[in-house]
């Protein structure tokens, strides 16, 4: 709909004094915007309202004006509210990269929660725990060697109340435990070397990539008003590194405390503060991997984006200190929500996040163009994820939305709230067995490159769309996400040089550069009617058409396992010239191998 028109409508009819008459946000009509529902509200009033009495002139004069000219403004945003062609036109622009992610861009954690963390009447998390989960059971090395390399975070809640069971350890090395006066209602737990050694165990057998967040609050006294004071003590986590380098653990990178930015969740540390830390931190580690022939990287806070605190961490710490900023989001709101599904399929309320990652972006950019953004956590609904939506198929539209979006904005790494565990992991926290978003993330994965492109689309916004440099092969591959209960889209794509060359745009260009453009645009010419020219679909449904199966379905086949095995992500071949058909409530890739995107060279 057209952009900076706000009509006001109650300057012209009167609002109901009591709120429960007028529209709430639950008004399913109010869905597409605020401005969609205040035209519907108008169309309303506009029937039913009694006309006022002719004003005097000259002010009827100026009124009639006003009114011709509300009357025009509401006829153009009506019409774009209409409902729209299920016919789209998508321009890829693959002349220039728009941002570039990781290799490893996709990641999943692990977290400490042990199986007494309650929330809303449950106990999600049962075995599932750094501590307790059950490191050989066979689909868990399987699920992670599938990414062939899967980055896998260690951290959460209770990271900065765990202690390393390293000789110098003055306590016990015990297992959390519930307590009233704990952070989070937990006492202090201990990681063991012997579960240590067995996590990497793990980790080398699947090939995954490890970030290990560290326990930033050791040392530091706790104030009444939930700050924390004085220095970090470095002992108890440089003996642990010093022993994880010794027995040859591969740690990409170590991260320093979990959700103690801003206001912090259930404690916070100053940014002045937290900066020295990070410091002392880089410095150990230049220590202790002076001799090793890889250095890991050093990734903070991991905490909730507050701009100003983290523009002071930036500053603070210093050029080369924090090589990646990260930070969490919740967007869905708790567990126990009852507006998460809607939320899922309104795409303004999925847009509403663009901010955050727009505003570290340029919070970096302005005072740390050193480091890099990554998602350190991301679970969707907080409190462990919703029972009813965070292991269905609903989700990945959420998910899949969230890597499309982050990736515009040059975010690196993005780490999924979990691999296991509560009820929002990739894999089922009893039966290991993995839910719809766990094949989703293994798409993207596989199918989704590192090079990101800009997108130009004229469409309804419950289509979204993204596009990045094929992986691993020549051309581009799209994610398409139709949030649209009824209407099916048929998108046709072309290359943003096909414009070029159609329109001109203007611009006087010499023949043999015209020429030179004609060759590199694959959609023009022979190629473009060459019916044995295919591309590969990869179409994504829930199971029986429900939006809430824990099912997905490949081009109509359930994701499941064969004989204890992931099964095959085998796409099917469709003539690349002809519109890319998707149905309502439904998510598909889609890769074209002869497309001619020259960033992607």
């Amino acid at each position: 709909m057209p952009t900076g028109v706000r009509l006001n409508w109650t300057n012209l009819f009167p609002v109901d004094a009591n709120p429960a008459n007028n529209r709430t946000d639950s008004d399913p009509h109010c869905l597409i915007s605020d401005e969609a529902c205040d035209v519907e509200e108008f169309l309303l009033a506009a029937k039913a309202a009694p006309l006022p009495p002719p004003p005097p002139l000259p002010e009827r004069k100026i009124a009639g004006m006003i009114l011709q000219f509300l009357l025009s403004a509401l006829f153009l945003i009506a019409g774009s509210l209409a409902e729209e062609s299920p016919d789209v036109t998508l321009t890829v622009r693959g002349s220039a990269l728009a941002a570039e992610i990781d290799d490893s861009f996709v990641c999943a954690t692990l977290d400490w929660w042990p199986p007494e963390k309650c929330n809303y009447n449950q106990c999600p998390w049962g075995q599932a725990s750094v501590l307790n989960l059950n490191l050989t059971h066979p689909l868990l090395a399987k699920a992670i060697q599938a990414f062939d390399p899967l980055r896998i975070r260690i951290g959460g809640s209770l990271q900065d109340q765990v202690m390393y069971g390293v000789p110098s350890l003055e306590s016990s090395c015990l297992p959390f435990s519930k307590t009233s006066g704990g952070l989070f209602g937990f006492s202090q737990g201990c990681l063991t070397l012997a579960r240590w050694d067995e996590l990497n165990l793990l980790f080398e057998k699947g090939g995954a990539i490890v970030t290990f967040g560290l326990n930033a609050l050791n040392g530091r006294q706790r104030l009444s008003s939930g700050m924390w004071v004085g220095d970090w003590n470095s002992t108890n986590s440089r003996d642990f590194i010093e022993y994880t380098i010794a027995k040859g653990y591969q740690v990409d990178s170590w991260e320093f405390g979990n959700e103690l930015s801003g206001r912090g969740v259930g404690a916070r540390v100053s940014a002045q503060q937290y900066a020295q830390d990070v410091i002392a931190l880089k410095a150990l580690l230049e220590e202790l991997y002076r001799d090793s022939y890889t250095r890991p990287i050093l990734v903070a806070p991991g905490g909730f984006f507050d701009q100003q605190w983290y523009a002071q961490l930036l500053q603070d710490s210093g050029s080369g200190v924090i090589d990646a900023l990260t930070h969490h989001i919740y967007n869905l709101g708790g567990g126990d929500d009852s507006r998460i599904e809607s939320r899922i399929l309104n795409p303004g309320y999925l847009s509403q996040i663009t901010s955050t990652f727009q505003n570290l972006q340029q919070t970096i950019e302005s005072h740390g163009p050193w480091s890099t953004a990554w998602v350190g956590e991301a679970g969707g609904a907080y409190n462990s994820g919703s029972r009813r939506v965070s292991n269905k198929f609903l989700n990945s539209f959420w998910y899949l939305d969230q890597l499309g979006m982050a990736s515009k904005y040059n975010t690196k790494v993005y780490c999924r709230q979990t691999l296991i565990g509560g009820n929002y992991g990739l894999l089922d926290t009893n039966t290991f067995i993995p839910n719809p978003d766990y094949y989703s993330a293994l798409l993207w994965h596989r199918l989704m490159g590192k090079g990101v492109l800009s997108i130009n689309m004229s469409s309804s916004s419950y289509l979204r769309a993204y596009a990045h440099c094929a992986k691993g092969k020549a051309g581009i591959t799209l994610l398409l996400i139709n949030l649209s209960t009824s209407t099916k889209f048929s998108v046709s794509i072309q290359n943003d040089l096909n414009l070029i060359l159609a329109e001109g745009g203007g611009v006087q260009l010499d023949s043999a550069f015209i020429q030179s453009l004609k060759e590199a645009v694959s959609w023009i010419g022979r190629k473009a009617s060459d019916e044995s020219v295919q591309r590969e679909e990869y179409h994504l449904t829930g199971k029986g058409g429900n939006r809430l199966s824990q099912t997905m379905l490949l081009n109509g086949n359930p994701l499941e396992l064969l004989e204890g095995e992931i099964p095959e992500l085998d796409p099917v071949n469709v003539p690349a010239n002809s519109p890319v058909e998707i149905d309502p409530l439904s998510i598909a890739f889609v890769v074209f191998p002869n497309f001619e995107a020259q960033a992607c060279s």
